[in-house]
């Protein structure tokens, strides 16, 4: 019997692991390092920031406001048995948000009072807070709360006022007090007389929109220190639209 035949041909080698496979250009890898450095450099730009790191603080980790809820505001008149918001502390830079947020939680509806206890603070933020709250038909109200719905007397000056422009309507509680103050605001190689101004003019147009008289912007033009209104005097401004409420 005659022996096979040897093949005439050695088979085909094997296929490598990844043979086949188009290789990734070296520059598209370049590019996505050159991609991720621009914008790590861009995020340390803006993070570095003395205004953006507070920014981050007081989202997350130090609200320089604290707030409670009371399920039933121990108040005189329409706002009696309500529900309501309060609210203490300097408005900071992140403090809008921060507000929203609380009312989402706090459930509050029309006719349900914000209180306020505030220094003041940043005054942009104010007006966004003014803002928050005049949309969702709220009341405001000076004061603190002390113990299971009872209120007592507290202050808002400076920037608050702003705030406390945005309730509709706005209570005055007896011994509570409003102080306002003019604005000053100037950044490093601008006209601080024009930025005064400028200033001047938008709380003029917001407190106008809010329905407060324009007698309130003159008040605060006339001092750098707070002035401390009267019942009568923010009665008079439009300011406080209903009667005191005893608490």
């Amino acid at each position: 019997m005659a022996p096979p035949r040897q093949p005439t041909s050695q088979p085909a080698a094997a296929p490598r692991y990844g043979a086949g496979k188009r290789r990734r250009p070296i520059w598209s890898l370049v590019f996505f390092i050159l991609l991720i450095s621009s914008v790590g450099i861009r995020a340390y730009k803006d993070l570095s920031r003395p205004e953006a790191w507070a920014y981050w603080k007081e989202s997350y980790f130090s609200p320089s406001m604290t707030s409670s809820l009371i399920a039933k505001a121990d108040l005189d008149g329409p706002a009696r048995g309500r529900p309501a918001l309060a609210i203490s502390g300097t408005i900071g830079t992140a403090t809008a948000s921060w507000l929203r947020e609380r009312l989402d939680e706090a459930h509050l509806t029309a006719g349900d009072t914000v209180l306020l206890s505030s220094p003041g603070g940043d005054l942009n933020q104010a007006i966004i807070m003014g803002e928050i709250v005049r949309s969702r038909g709220l009341a405001t109200a000076v004061g603190v709360a002390d113990g299971p719905g009872r209120i007592t007397r507290s202050y808002c000056a400076s920037a608050c006022v702003l705030v406390y422009a945005g309730g509709k309507p706005r209570y005055g509680i007896e011994g509570s007090v409003l102080g306002v103050h003019r604005f000053v605001t100037s950044a490093p190689g601008r006209d601080p007389v024009a930025d005064t101004q400028r200033t001047a003019g938008m709380v003029l147009s917001y407190m106008t929109k809010m329905g407060v008289s324009s007698a309130v912007v003159e008040a605060m033009s006339e001092t750098r220190d707070v002035r401390w209104l009267g019942p009568r005097e923010a009665s008079a401004m439009n300011l406080v639209t209903d009667p005191v409420l005893r608490p």
